[in-house]
Formats: structure tokens, C-alpha cells, sequence
């Protein structure tokens, strides 16, 4: 067994499930919507992105670009909740809500292509 690949698998997959977790609900409650489990999709993802980026081959360029894309995408869902809760004024409206879980909804999916991408390799790849 190839130790980088079941770590990288690990970190592949946690990365998909937790911002799974975060996205799914209805997107105008943000109560039904974890800042700890958004807060866990981005580090997940950002360990995900550091795995991909010793990989030289065209399939590691498409894996490490799916995974940057996660990674604006989270990072833009975490920025646009900091500033509706601490810079706007009032309670978050459904238009700052619906966005955060918007954007964590991209982020999965770049997170599934790149599920998907590996899980394609790791099944074409020969012992």
C-alpha cells in the first residue's frame, strides 16, 4: 500500500464530507449551518491543497487546481459570514445566508470532481 495515497484519499474525502456537512440544510437558515464545521472545511481543505502539491503530473495539476478552487470558495463563505455578522449592521439577512452557503456549495463541488479524479486514477493506476 502507498502510504501519500491513503493520506491523500483521507484528506480528499474528510475535505468533500465536512463541507457536505456544512452545505446541507436550508440555505436562507444559517442556523442550521456550523461556523466550526465551515471552520473545519477550510483547514481540511488547505491540508488537501499542501498534499496535491508535490504531485508533477497533469492529473496532480487538475487536483490541485480543484482544490484551490475549494479553498477560495470556503474562504470567500468565511469572509462573507465575518462581515455580515461584524461589519453590517443587524442580524445576517437571507441574502448574506443563502451566499455563505452558496459559495461552501461550490466548494463541494470542486471537492467531488477532485474526489472523483482520484478515485479514476487510483482505479486506472496498475499494482
Amino acid at each position: 500500500m502507498n502510504m501519500h495515497k491513503i493520506i491523500s484519499g483521507l484528506f480528499f474525502t474528510l475535505a468533500m464530507t465536512l463541507n457536505f456537512g456544512f452545505f446541507y440544510g436550508d440555505p436562507t437558515q444559517l442556523i442550521e449551518h456550523s461556523a466550526y464545521e465551515l471552520f473545519a472545511a477550510i483547514i481540511v481543505n488547505l491540508i488537501a491543497t499542501v498534499l496535491k502539491l508535490g504531485d508533477r503530473t497533469q492529473l496532480g495539476a487538475v487536483l490541485l487546481a480543484t482544490s484551490i478552487v475549494a479553498d477560495i470558495q470556503l474562504i470567500a463563505s468565511a469572509t462573507v459570514w465575518a462581515f455580515a455578522e461584524y461589519v453590517s449592521a443587524g442580524p445576517i439577512g437571507t441574502e448574506a445566508a443563502t451566499a455563505i452557503v452558496s459559495l461552501s456549495g461550490g466548494a463541494l463541488l470542486a471537492n467531488g470532481v477532485s474526489v472523483i479524479l482520484f478515485v479514476g486514477d487510483t482505479i486506472k493506476s496498475k499494482r
